[in-house]
């Protein structure tokens, strides 16, 4: 592509056209008087290697990493966060000093979500349930662990890939099996959707919330349909729930703060606006 004529940023990954990204940090953009743009940027499998090699030759400033380019992210940068470290996944890049620097937003996003529309949902710690073990599932557990709950049950139709998460985070993180749900959910201080289930064009997410204890906070990092089969369910059984888009809003802040220098508010402003587009209302 040409070299844009202001400081550019952009958002990777294939397929790519689905992503807000763009929608975020030009509203950002607009709103602290930023010349500069972001834009949406395809990059198949075979071709993010030389991406990253050559990134510093331009014509981005950054970039935003998503499937299935994060762990290729990882492995091309010169120096990774402590989150990006742990996960072995790199969602958010730029330049130091033409060095190739990474970190992973997800988990801090993650919690930032909760932070906002359920304070204080973390004071107590406890037992918490991980629906899901893919990458997704990997940062949502670093964040569990990195505020204090335990253990973190992590429960997976595939019971060795919960097992392999649980080796690679250690003490505090538990398998299970969804069959195990019913004995867990009556201890059980937070639950957490990180599965597909329950997003637009995918089967539901149905699982009895019955035995549930009534603090029980729950939150599905779905944000399309913004209130998930679950998260009906949460509240028709009385039961608190945080949607899933805060964390695509708040795990954009750092990126935009290290490329162009000034870091962003999330607003009901840009909640609004990303509702919009997708056809949903709050």
């Amino acid at each position: 592509m040409t070299t844009p004529s202001i400081p550019t940023a952009c958002v990777i990954g294939w397929p790519i056209k689905h992503s807000r990204s763009p929608i975020i940090h030009r509203y950002w953009l607009q709103q602290l008087g930023i010349a500069g743009d972001y834009v949406r940027h395809a990059v198949a499998p075979e071709d993010v290697g030389a991406f990253f090699r050559d990134f510093a030759k331009g014509p981005f400033i950054g970039a935003n990493v998503t499937v299935p380019h994060k762990e290729a992210a990882f492995a091309a940068v010169s120096r990774a966060d402590a989150v990006a470290t742990a996960l072995g996944a790199v969602n958010t890049v730029w330049l130091e000093e033409g060095a190739l620097v990474g970190a992973n937003t997800d988990a801090p996003g993650f919690l930032a979500n909760l932070d906002q529309l359920a304070p204080g949902f973390d004071s107590a710690g406890g037992p918490a349930i991980v629906l899901g073990a893919g990458g997704a599932a990997r940062a949502v557990i670093w964040a569990l662990k990195a505020r204090g709950f335990a253990p973190v049950h992590v429960v997976n139709r595939t019971r060795a890939r919960a097992e392999a998460l649980a080796e690679r985070f250690g003490p505090g993180i538990e398998a299970a099996s969804f069959e195990d749900l019913p004995a867990l959910l009556p201890h059980a201080a937070l639950l957490v959707n990180t599965t597909s289930l329950g997003m637009q064009g995918e089967p539901p997410l149905e699982i009895d919330l019955g035995p549930a204890d009534d603090r029980l906070l729950v939150t599905d990092i779905v944000y399309i349909p913004l209130e998930t089969p679950l998260l009906a369910a949460a509240k028709a059984r009385g039961l608190r729930t945080v949607d899933g888009l805060g964390m695509l809003l708040h795990q954009a802040v750092p990126g935009f703060e290290h490329w162009f220098g000034q870091r962003p508010v999330v607003t009901d402003e840009l909640r609004a606006l990303i509702l919009a587009d997708i056809g949903q209302v709050a």
